[in-house]
């Protein structure tokens, strides 16, 4: 089964004050770590939607090529589904499902999205896997392509949460020791306890 992810690194960062994608993560931006995490995963591809800061978030890219891709998506202000659709038109037409991940979740592990991918590979006719920590839903969340044409109907700031309600019985959760998945960095505030917590 072909599975791409898509890395939502449009967003204006309204809330930390500066660009999230930017932030200096372990030596290098923090655009770059997740990239980096996604290409170590075992996802076949993974494309990177760029927006706000589009220059600076391509600079901090150069020289990671092969299996990446970036675009541009012109309609990131109007929110997450926005970059979204961007992410999945990119895709080739031979994917399966697409693992979203978001620019904000440094401490995802390429081998927590090997979890997702075998779980969806477990259980193939699931619409999504879905984390979740000690009852918490968490991100990132592996789409399958049978939910594809309703995600680019979205709109808002929302992602595809919308459809994972109205598909919620054939959501396959993938319980996980790791808080990983509920730790995303929006504020000053959270950039401190991520960087607190990566040691």
């Amino acid at each position: 089964m072909t599975v791409h992810g898509i890395l939502l690194a449009a967003g204006r960062s309204a809330r930390m004050g500066r660009p999230k994608q930017l932030l200096p993560w372990q030596g290098r931006p923090l655009v770059r770590h997740v990239a980096e995490v996604a290409l170590a995963s075992r996802l076949a591809g993974v494309v990177v939607v760029l927006g706000a800061y589009a220059g600076e978030v391509a600079r901090a890219l150069d020289g990671l090529n092969g299996a990446l891709r970036q675009v541009m998506c012109a309609e990131y202000a109007r929110g997450q589904a926005a970059s979204l659709r961007c992410g999945l038109e990119a895709l080739p037409g031979s994917v399966r499902a697409a693992v979203v991940l978001l620019v904000d979740q440094p401490l995802v592990t390429p081998m927590l999205i090997n979890h997702l991918i075998a779980a969806f590979e477990a259980t193939p006719a699931a619409a999504a896997v879905v984390p979740r920590y000690q009852g918490q839903r968490g991100t990132p969340v592996l789409l399958a392509e049978r939910l594809f044409a309703e995600v680019r109907a979205l709109e808002g700031d929302h992602g595809a949460r919308p459809l994972l309600a109205r598909y919620a019985d054939a959501v396959r959760w993938l319980d996980v020791d790791d808080p990983a998945v509920v730790e995303d960095v929006d504020t000053p505030e959270d950039y401190e306890h991520v960087l607190r917590e990566a040691g």
